[in-house]
């Protein structure tokens, strides 16, 4: 976490706000994807440490209690890991997704089945400490350049079948998702280029292929470029690997074009770090592209405690 970030969460207050929806994950959705975790926890033979020195009508009360500061993803993920090994389980929570909690904060009370707790505890908490930690990274680069009202956008650089997931912590961060996968938006990429005829062709070719309702987006690497496809009509555009000079005349070369019936939305991308966050933001762009908000991101520090 940068020095100094530890308070941005309060002094700015809850990285959700009203203008960014936090759409609940359906425990439709959830309940095969926890299932499928605690299977590959408990194996062939259950929990044998539990089963052999607790007795199986021990019951226990547990707190998830958060060790830092941070803002809160994947609570219903650890309530479906508890109640799936006991439905009986009485899961209190205390906080919300995208809601900041500081270090020591009760996050919710467990209460049912001793054996069933503990073999819970660590899908729980693995979930839970994971997309916390994207949700608290996501949280301080969207405060990083809150004041120039510039977009913290994520990427598919996600662990394979947990895409789902470490969107939404984004998302309970304050940041905005890009394309979920390949069949919900065309970004048309320098590789893709490299086997077309023209780059204004290629968006012209898109924009008929998929129709109105499906974005196209195009990635250009130079100004060049960018003049192009602004004449060809593209209306997203990916500004790849360019310096900070060059961002703030691609941007102004991109709103300059805008009108009421033609909006361009820019967005800069190539392995951008927190410590340039802000210079990028004042150049103009619209979005920022972050794939280490979930390839990169730190958990936080979440644990299971018995308060005697």
């Amino acid at each position: 976490m940068p020095i100094g970030a530890t308070s941005i969460f309060f002094n700015k207050g809850n990285p959700m706000s009203s203008e960014n929806t936090l759409f609940p994950l359906p425990d439709t959705l959830l309940h095969p994807i926890v299932e499928q975790a605690l299977s590959e926890d408990l194996g062939r033979r259950g929990d044998i440490t539990s089963a052999a020195v607790i007795a199986p009508d021990k019951t226990a009360k547990l707190f998830l209690v958060s060790r830092e500061d941070g803002v809160i993803a994947g609570m219903d993920l650890a309530r479906l890991a508890f109640q799936t090994m006991d439905p009986s389980v009485r899961f209190q929570a205390e906080i919300h997704d995208g809601q900041a909690v500081r270090a020591g904060q009760t996050l919710a009370a467990v209460e049912g089945n001793a054996r069933a707790l503990l073999a819970a505890e660590r899908t729980a908490l693995n979930y839970l400490t994971h997309l916390s930690g994207i949700a608290t990274a996501t949280a301080l680069a969207v405060a990083e350049v809150a004041e120039y009202g510039t977009d913290i956008v994520c990427s598919r650089k996600t662990i394979p079948l947990l895409r789902v997931l470490q969107k939404y912590a984004v998302r309970a961060g304050g940041g905005v998702n890009h394309r979920m996968g390949l069949d919900d938006a065309v970004l048309i990429k320098d590789n893709h280029l490299a086997y077309c005829d023209n780059i204004a062709q290629a968006v012209r070719q898109a924009k008929r292929a998929v129709g109105p309702l499906t974005c196209v987006e195009i990635e250009v690497d130079t100004l060049a470029q960018l003049d192009e496809v602004i004449v060809a009509g593209a209306e997203r555009i990916l500004l790849d690997n360019m310096d900070d000079e060059t961002l703030k005349e691609a941007a102004n070369r991109c709103h300059t074009q805008t009108t009421h019936t033609h909006t361009i939305y820019c967005e800069a991308s190539g392995g951008i770090g927190f410590d340039r966050l802000k210079r990028v933001a004042q150049t103009g762009v619209d979005g920022i592209a972050l794939g280490y908000l979930t390839h990169s991101s730190r958990s936080l520090d979440i644990g299971l405690d018995f308060v005697a």
